[in-house]
């Protein structure tokens, strides 16, 4: 245990402090993807989040996490008795978690709500030290209760306490512990309350700008979260400033209150999560004064992690014999949990595609069934076989995601070689991975402002098919290690970039399927030149250290 650790002794990093990441620092997040058995996360942000605080570890970094402890989680996703997606909530419990002993109140609507903070040691999943709170506690009211109930609550009110309780509490478990991190990281602007804690603490804007950094992976403006003023003043969100002093320090003026334009003016420094997605933040931003400087950090993934053993062991032996031996056990690995869910027996022989992420409308999940002729014909090709694999988890409130799901469901219920598969957690989404051919990605462009599934599927032999869009611009290299859709004019209308798009990806096929039956060894080259390109700048410990040398110094 290192006296280095800004943290005190019960909760100190498990490491000697790297003399390079001495600096303080703590990392608000709303959730964190860390191990199959801890579901508090929902998708991307916390899939990101999970492999920093494992990286971080890894580099000996003198950072510490602080999340919330989701009662029930996102939502646990099965089936109703026609196959369809189905939402379950239930408790969870977890014996790892250790009770600090800490115990404060925060105010929320003017409410003393108290608040637990439960310790995650870094020994136990491979992260730096964490920190999870909770209202779930019996010196709460059901209402207090239920505000960690479940991560991202439908109820617009009960998100803003969830903030207030993220942020201002997250800050005042630094108060309880007797530490001031030199930097405080958001990622997003979800614990944003943390700010006005610290100026309403310090009373100096220059305090909370020495401090904050903020990192934004919303790339248009109509996505960034707003409140109405009033109301988040009322929810006790400002720790009890007067309102003339946060609009002094915001900028913000009318009655509606921007999350993401107070934390670019209230921070040091701020970035997107791929250079695409920085240029792209700077021009949606630009018109607005007195913010801070926009750089980006391009996301990564653990490849520790995520990366199989048998596969980085045949691409550092340059063994293409052993990579398409390992390649087909991790098929038929998956194609157990295809035959499990759906009946359906899928061939580790057939060149598989595999869509699983977000279900979300700007990501285009049923893109390739739009016109089902071509898709028809895609999945009748006896000369060249496609198999088809669909996975994700709608927010569970958004029906129109979930219609999509559900049509998805309907649409391949007859094809033998055409599936959905439910569940989509850490453990699916590494079965899916492993046992693709093609990552097919396909969202609009410049909507997606990194994604990072494609990353972690590279790692395991699977080429990705994608949109110019996110990290794929940093990485492709078009039939070298990936296959691109092209792009389109941006002025075309909605329906015709859909369908062109839709059109690209059918082209590219005609390209893939050739390769793939005819000249497997031209494919294997793709594949391995996929994954050695993928290392080392997709893999987070570049990404832990770029935001040591790059925004937190």
């Amino acid at each position: 245990m290192s006296s280095e650790s800004f943290l005190p002794a019960p909760f100190a990093h498990k490491y000697e402090i790297s003399p390079e990441f001495r600096k303080s620092a703590v990392y608000f997040s709303c959730e964190f993807a860390i191990d199959q058995s801890f579901k508090i996360y929902s998708g991307g942000l916390g899939f990101l989040a999970g492999s920093h605080m494992r990286s971080a570890a890894e580099l000996r970094q003198n950072l510490a996490g602080i999340g919330i402890l989701w009662t029930y989680g996102y939502y646990n996703q099965v089936r109703g008795e026609d196959g369809e997606l189905a939402v379950q909530f239930r408790k969870n419990a977890y014996t790892f978690l250790q009770d600090t002993g800490v115990r404060f109140t925060v105010p929320v609507h003017g409410h003393a709500v108290w608040v637990k903070a439960m310790y995650l040691p870094g020994d136990v999943f491979g992260t730096v030290p964490m920190f999870f709170l909770t209202t779930d506690i019996e010196e709460n009211d059901a209402l207090s209760r239920a505000i960690t109930h479940r991560l991202y609550d439908n109820d617009p009110l009960r998100r803003i306490a969830q903030y207030v309780i993220l942020g201002a509490g997250g800050a005042r478990l630094m108060d309880e512990l007797g530490v001031d991190p030199e930097v405080w990281h958001l990622n997003e602007a979800h614990g944003l309350s943390a700010a006005f804690y610290l100026y309403a603490k310090h009373r100096k804007i220059e305090e909370v700008k020495k401090r904050l950094i903020f990192t934004t992976h919303t790339p248009e403006e109509a996505g960034n979260e707003k409140h109405d003023f009033n109301l988040l003043r009322d929810f006790s969100f400002f720790s009890g400033l007067h309102e003339n002093e946060v609009r002094d320090i915001t900028g913000i003026r009318g009655e509606i209150f921007n999350h993401s334009l107070a934390a670019l003016r209230l921070a040091r420094k701020a970035n997107g999560v791929s250079k695409l997605h920085g240029e792209v933040s700077r021009q949606m931003w630009k018109d607005s004064p007195d913010i801070c400087e926009i750089t980006h950090v391009t996301n990564a993934q653990n490849k520790k992690y995520w990366g199989d053993h048998g596969i980085e062991h045949a691409r550092k032996a340059k063994d293409i014999e052993v990579l398409c031996h390992r390649k087909r056990e991790l098929k038929e690995r998956l194609f157990r949990v295809v035959a499990d869910q759906t009946g359906k027996l899928f061939r580790p022989d057939v060149l598989t595609i595999v869509w699983a992420r977000r279900f979300a409308g700007y990501k285009r999940p049923d893109m390739v069934t739009k016109d089902i002729r071509m898709f028809r014909e895609m999945l009748n090709n006896y000369d060249y076989p496609v198999q088809i694999i669909w996975a994700g988890k709608p927010y569970p409130f958004d029906y129109s995601a979930i219609h999509t799901f559900d049509s998805l469901i309907r649409l391949t219920k007859d094809y033998p070689n055409a599936t959905v598969l439910t569940g989509y957690e850490l453990e699916l989404s590494r079965f899916l991975k492993n046992g693709s051919d093609v990552w097919l990605n396909n969202p609009v462009v410049t909507r997606e402002a990194s994604g990072t599934s494609g990353m972690t599927a590279a790692m395991n032999g699977s080429v990705n098919l994608s949109t110019f869009d996110g990290w794929i611009c940093e990485f492709a290299v078009d039939g070298k290690n990936s296959f691109i859709i092209p792009t389109l004019d941006p002025q075309l209308s909605a329906e015709e970039r859909d369908r062109q798009d839709m059109l690209g990806f059918y082209t590219k096929l005609k390209e893939i399927l050739p390769l793939y039956y005819d000249t497997p060894k031209a494919w294997n080259k793709v594949v391995m030149q996929s994954m050695n390109d993928v290392v080392p700048f997709f893999d987070s410990a570049r990404m832990a250290r770029e935001y040591y040398g790059k925004m937190y110094v």
